[in-house]
């Protein structure tokens, strides 16, 4: 078997977290769909506050509250990636379920700041331990989920 360099490493998990928040990096994808709007930015980037606002699905929960719960969870990886081993506890992070227009705007632009913190320190990461790799593939499997989960209400609201 043939060991991976940390920065090869550091590369594919910079690209796939990329594509799930940016969309696929062309005509062909690692797991979004292949259409340039595919990633999270591009699927909340449309959306009003009263459509990231709206309830749907058997919980109740809104896009704008998975927002916000990405938001908090891609700091515990940003955390866990540099070695520091916080709860990953989330139950706190879905406190806005609601947001008006200036609060949509800045859920989305905090997003990106956080999105941008975690892909800096995936891209710099100099070693890669067990916790460190962990942290980086779990928020890229939570990332996915959520989009997931944003798109189903999306089908359910009528807003796709």
């Amino acid at each position: 078997m043939t060991d991976v360099s940390s920065g090869i490493v550091a590369d594919q998990l910079t690209k796939v977290l990329r594509e799930a928040f940016e969309g696929p990096p062309g005509p062909w994808s690692y797991f979004t769909d292949t259409y340039p709007e595919a990633g999270v930015f591009g699927t909340i980037g449309r959306l009003s506050a009263v459509d990231a606002s709206r309830r749907a699905g058997s919980s109740g929960t809104t896009i704008a509250g998975h927002v916000q719960h990405l938001c908090s969870s891609l700091v515990i990886s940003t955390r866990w990636i540099r070695g520091e081993l916080t709860s990953r506890e989330r139950n706190e992070t879905w406190k806005v379920s609601a947001v008006d227009d200036a609060g949509w705007t800045e859920l989305q632009e905090r997003l990106r700041r956080e999105y941008e913190t975690l892909t800096l320190q995936v891209e710099t990461q100099a070693v890669w331990d067990e916790a460190a790799l962990g942290g980086a593939l779990g928020a890229i499997a939570h990332t996915a989920y959520h989009l997931g989960a944003i798109r189903q209400r999306l089908a359910l609201s009528g807003a796709e």
